[in-house]
This record gives C-alpha cells, sequence and structure tokens, in this order.
C-alpha cells in the first residue's frame, strides 16, 4: 500500500472554515506573511490547521473568502479531487504561479490534520513510523559574504551545519572562512529562481567556487555549456529543489541528482508530495526536508514529515527563532527531540 493509500480513504466532515493571518520580520531582510487555514468539525472543538506559504503579500491581503464550499464531508481523496477544480485564488489571479501550490498544500494540509484528528489517529500511526528525531541545518544568506551570522550561532552551536546561498559577489576569502569551519552542509546555487529577489545566474566562477567546498550537497545548479561539465562531474553531490512539483517533474531533471529537497508546499497536493517521496526511494535518491519561512503550523508539519519520513539527513526544517533577524541567544540545538504526534500533524 503507498503512503498516499494510507491516507485517502479518512473521512471527516468540516462545518467551517476560518484563517488567520501571520507576520514577522526575517534574518533574510523582509516581513514575512502567511495564512493559516482553520477547519473545525462539528461543535468547533476539533480542528485541523494548515498554513498558506504564498511569499506575495498581496495575495494574502485580497483573500477575502472562507471556501465555504468546501465544508461537508468528505473522504480526502474526494476532496483532493474536488480541488482540483476550485479556484483558491477567487480575488484575482496569484502574482506568481507556484503560489497555487502553496495555498493548495495549506488546505489539504488543514483537511488531512482535521481528518485524521476526526478518525482519532496520527499521521505516525497510518503511515506505521515511529517519529525519530530531527537532524536540521541553519539557512541564512551572507550579503556581501559575511560570514558573521555563520560564527555567532556556531558559538552558541558548534555542532549546526549550514545550508548557505552562494552569490557572484562573495570573496575568496569567505569560500576559503567557510571551509575552514566544516559547518556547510548545503549551497544553494537558486539556478531556477526568475523574477525573484533571490536569483543567481549561473556563474562558472561561482560553481567552482561552491564545488570547491568539500562535502557540500550543491542545490539548484543551472546547467549551461560553461557549467554542465562541472556539475555532471559531480552529480554525486547534486540536490534539486525549485523544479521538483512531482513525480514528472523529477523525471524530467537535466541530471539525475543525489537528492532532492522536499518543500511540502512545492508540490500542491499530498498525493503529488507522497509519490514523488516513494519514487526518489525507488530510484535510489536521498530526500531532505525543505521550509519555506513558515510561521504558523506549516513549521511543524515539515518538522513532522523529516520526523517519519528522512530524520537523518540535512534537514533545512530548523526551528522558527533560526529565522529572527538577531541572532537567538540559545537556539535549539540539532536532533529535536522526536516528536509524540499522538494526533492528526500535530508535533507535540
Amino acid at each position: 500500500m503507498s503512503l498516499y493509500d494510507r491516507v485517502a480513504d479518512l473521512p471527516f466532515y468540516v462545518t467551517t472554515i476560518e484563517r488567520e493571518r501571520n507576520a514577522r520580520e526575517t534574518s533574510s531582510g523582509f516581513d514575512r506573511v502567511t495564512t493559516t487555514f482553520v477547519f473545525r468539525g462539528p461543535g468547533g472543538n476539533t480542528a485541523g490547521r494548515g498554513e498558506d506559504v504564498t511569499y506575495d503579500a498581496v495575495d494574502h491581503d485580497v483573500l477575502d473568502t472562507d471556501f465555504e464550499e468546501l465544508t461537508g464531508r468528505w473522504t480526502f481523496a474526494e476532496f483532493a479531487a474536488h480541488l482540483d477544480d476550485t479556484d483558491l485564488f477567487p480575488s484575482k489571479p496569484p502574482e506568481r504561479e507556484d503560489s497555487r501550490h502553496y495555498r493548495r498544500w495549506g488546505i489539504e494540509s488543514a483537511a488531512l490534520d482535521l481528518a485524521l484528528k476526526q478518525s482519532v489517529t496520527s499521521l505516525s500511526e497510518v503511515f506505521g513510523v515511529d517519529p525519530a528525531p530531527v537532524s536540521f541545518v541553519a539557512s541564512a544568506r551572507l550579503p556581501g559574504g559575511d560570514t558573521e551570522r555563520v560564527h555567532r550561532l556556531r558559538e552558541r552551536r558548534p555542532e549546526l551545519g549550514f545550508k548557505l546561498d552562494p552569490e557572484s559577489d562573495w570573496p575568496a576569502e569567505t569560500f576559503a572562512d567557510l571551509r575552514e569551519t566544516g559547518a556547510v552542509r548545503i549551497l544553494d546555487l537558486k539556478g531556477y529562481y526568475e523574477g525573484t529577489e533571490v536569483d543567481q545566474a549561473p556563474d562558472p566562477d561561482l560553481y567552482e567556487r561552491v564545488f570547491d567546498v568539500p562535502g557540500a550537497i550543491v542545490e539548484d545548479p543551472a546547467l549551461t555549456a560553461e557549467t554542465r561539465p562541472l556539475v555532471e562531474a559531480n552529480a554525486d553531490r547534486i540536490s534539486f529543489d525549485a523544479p521538483v512539483t512531482g513525480v514528472e517533474s523529477a523525471e524530467d531533471l537535466p541530471v539525475e541528482p543525489a537528492w532532492l529537497n522536499v518543500k511540502p508546499s512545492r508540490f500542491g497536493s499530498v498525493e503529488s508530495l507522497l509519490d514523488t517521496i516513494e519514487w526518489a526511494a525507488d530510484n535510489g535518491i536521498d530526500c531532505y526536508g525543505g521550509g519555506q519561512f513558515e510561521l504558523d503550523v506549516g513549521r511543524a508539519h515539515v518538522q513532522l514529515l523529516a520526523s517519519l519520513l528522512y530524520p537523518n539527513a540535512p534537514n533545512d526544517v530548523a526551528p522558527r527563532v533560526y529565522n529572527d533577524p538577531d541572532v537567538p541567544a540559545d537556539p535549539p540545538a540539532s536532533p529535536l527531540d522526536a516528536p509524540t504526534n499522538a494526533r492528526g500533524l500535530e508535533w507535540e
């Protein structure tokens, strides 16, 4: 039985759908806004929660519907099929098309949370997998190649590993410093982003410096005539994130990777997420979890999935305090203790 088959027939009854807005500053220098969907059953005492991590604040600002058409009695598979024909951006199209996946994930994860709770069970019980402690790395942007944040965090947590976003303007001294720390687990080249503040052009010189950091997984390299030989020669270190939204996109990657960064919201549907994780396992590709600056339950959800499916990987699912603009005084250590997960998608 597939992982999705284990949740597909779960029944649930949703009577009302509420929305909660979340906002905060982040260590990456932008104000994050998300929306939490709250699915309530009869009496309102049991609620399922899921987080829409759409990045553009305007898409949250204009969200003025409670999606009453999604209330009623469903199996989870019926509900997911209904979403195929539901416009989740009824006020206006989203600023970016990938936001359709982000909102769908927020809504589907709320429905799954409610379905599990109304069946008096948890995701770990349904999967038949005991939660495990979760290894994590800290994600950070280093403007101009300034490594101060890395060193300040390592003063507090010497064992901490990092996922960093290298840029062409980083000097050679930055890479030398990072090599000396031995703490870099993932370097994200962001070669598949377009029209965002984090776009990074495929710079062959930068790629050379990145691959010179020993042992680091290299995420989302763009393949050009200049970069392809280097990428293909290091296929055992390659990971993909942004291009992967399901099995079909994973099969169409320009090189077969060693790793996938699994950000649940990128997949939109629970079925696409779980099918891709199983596809990766069948093809000898390792997974690690990723997040999208979740501000509410979405962070616990990505941590729970990591705990159940890839707990020992370099998961980019650090507790939210690591995203604070100021370096936390006493941040949690990796690994996080295994959750109880006694009900729903909750990390207890």
